[in-house]
């Protein structure tokens, strides 16, 4: 089996076990992650963040858009452009207005300044699996894996996920750009510097 075959089998095992996580316990595990996030140092010293808006299997990034945004942190989220195939960081100053869900099921912003890649101090990103490695197995378009090598990029690179999404080893490639430390509701996997 070659690896982009892994790849769809790990993906597809995956999708299976986050689906049959309950909404309630799904929100339980959220909570604890983003106290985990938030009360970093990591975090606390930021300016500039980058989150992503979850979908429905994903941890829930509300509380800590919120709390960036009560910080006086910049926020920045992924505006997707699906014809050019990459995502820009545009800043956003709430989760009521100025967003739209898209073709695909993402809530995506429709207006929002850009934020240089230099400026984000610490970038949080979904995946649908994750080894203790750092090495992370997103939804295969490889669009986080573009802008995490984006030059100027010097972000701190962090995964939030739950702990059903943590493996022994997932399959990747050398496009694929791994994490500096993944959160989960099990307590925080540092990577060791590379």
């Amino acid at each position: 089996m070659n690896n982009a075959e892994q790849k769809r089998q790990v993906r597809k095992q995956i999708q299976q076990i986050l689906a049959g996580i309950q909404p309630e316990v799904r929100l339980q595990k959220s909570r604890v992650i983003c106290n985990e996030v938030l009360s970093s140092e990591e975090y606390k010293k930021a300016s500039v963040v980058m989150l992503f808006l979850s979908m429905m299997h994903e941890v829930d990034t509300t509380a800590m858009i919120l709390d960036a945004f009560q910080q006086g942190k910049t926020v920045a989220v992924p505006k997707m452009s699906w014809q050019q195939r990459h995502m820009i960081p545009v800043e956003i100053q709430s989760l009521d207005t100025g967003l739209q869900i898209d073709r695909m099921g993402l809530r995506n912003p429709t207006t929002g300044t850009p934020v240089p890649h230099e400026d984000i101090d610490l970038v949080l990103v979904p995946g649908l699996g994750f080894d203790r490695q750092g090495n992370r197995l997103g939804r295969g378009g490889a669009y986080y894996d573009r802008f995490l090598a984006s030059p100027g990029m010097r972000a701190q690179k962090w995964a939030v996920a739950f702990s059903e999404q943590i493996l022994d080893a997932v399959p990747h490639d050398e496009n694929d750009i791994p994490v500096d430390a993944i959160i989960t509701d099990a307590g925080i996997l540092r990577m060791q510097a590379r």
